[in-house]
């Protein structure tokens, strides 16, 4: 396939989170390319990469409520994502796989109106979070099912390829949108929220376990609206995205790139070889989930209780399709 005709392929290696894909892909050719990016796309490509942050992880922590058998929470959360999904629906015409990511700029622009719908449901998200944490952040049930559980042997986090909120919850300050800035990561002011710094939230254990990656993935939902914010507040006019005579036949120079994204799961890492023609020769991409679903849990799930096996599973956030590509 084209160069542009990749881009609905990779979307589908995580289903809650695609746009991280895009992201990485985009990148990696832009790289080949030699592109510079508009100001306004970098800009949007925060806002949408942000916003998919948040939906995955009301996903993801509903999920695991529901491991615990807290059910109320998934089916707030799932219902609270939907209103992220009613944005994507207008600025991409998409819910779900959004293409919207393109080398070269993102495809289409912000429609007036959507900046006072985002604000909206950002203050809404906002308030769901505080009942999120009374009802379930704050359960004496989350702190006793949770803490110790599924622990990942700090001393060993590196060495096994841990990444995202999984080894920052080890206490590791490492994201790559603050170490290596990307699109207007560079112009954000966010924290890396990392173990033991939990905010308001209770530290009842040493980290590495489910509870802290719970509670780290619950505190990067504040940093994600605070920056959705900024770049809407920041972002300049202008394009988004590069002039060029025929989006769909083009060729790239002989070559190779490499780049990599932080995404709600962990590390995406994208090597794209070109041959000069109008198609990648090879796209090889390392994604988070069969390190930490495959290598990691066969590991931490040794010797646990039933019961806790699919706490632990859900703690780990794995996104089977990025799995087996």
């Amino acid at each position: 396939r084209g160069w542009m005709q990749n881009v609905p392929l990779v979307c589908r290696i995580c289903v809650p989170e695609p746009d991280v894909n895009e992201m990485a892909y985009a990148m990696a050719v832009e790289q080949l390319m030699d592109w510079e990016v508009p100001d306004r796309a970098s800009y949007l490509r925060v806002i949408v990469l942000e916003l998919a942050r948040i939906a995955a992880y009301l996903m993801s922590i509903g999920s695991y409520a529901g491991s615990l058998g807290i059910y109320t929470l998934p089916q707030w959360t799932l219902g609270d994502r939907d209103y992220i999904l009613d944005i994507f629906e207008q600025l991409t015409g998409a819910r779900v796989y959004h293409i919207y990511i393109w080398p070269g700029g993102v495809r289409w622009d912000m429609p007036e109106g959507l900046p006072d719908l985002i604000e909206k449901t950002l203050s809404y998200i906002e308030k769901r979070l505080k009942l999120y944490d009374d009802v379930f952040f704050r359960n004496r049930v989350f702190f006793e099912r949770a803490a110790g559980i599924g622990k990942i042997p700090k001393n060993r986090a590196i060495e096994w390829g841990v990444t995202g909120p999984n080894l920052r919850a080890c206490g590791y300050g490492y994201d790559i949108r603050k170490l290596e800035p990307y699109a207007a990561y560079g112009d954000m002011d966010f924290e890396v929220v990392k173990y033991p710094e939990l905010g308001d939230f209770e530290v009842i254990s040493d980290g590495c376990d489910a509870y802290t990656r719970i509670v780290v993935r619950r505190l990067e939902i504040d940093q994600s609206i605070s920056m959705v914010r900024q770049a809407l507040k920041k972002m300049p006019e202008g394009e988004h995205i590069l002039k060029h005579p025929n989006w769909l036949k083009w060729k790239a120079p002989a070559g190779y790139a490499f780049s990599r994204v932080e995404s709600s799961k962990g590390e995406y890492g994208y090597f794209v070889v070109s041959d000069g023609s109008s198609k990648p020769v090879r796209i090889h991409v390392r994604g988070p989930s069969y390190t930490h679903g495959i290598n990691v849990a066969e590991t931490i799930l040794k010797g646990a209780n039933i019961a806790d096996v699919s706490q632990i599973l859900f703690s780990l956030d794995v996104c089977p399709p990025d799995i087996e590509r």
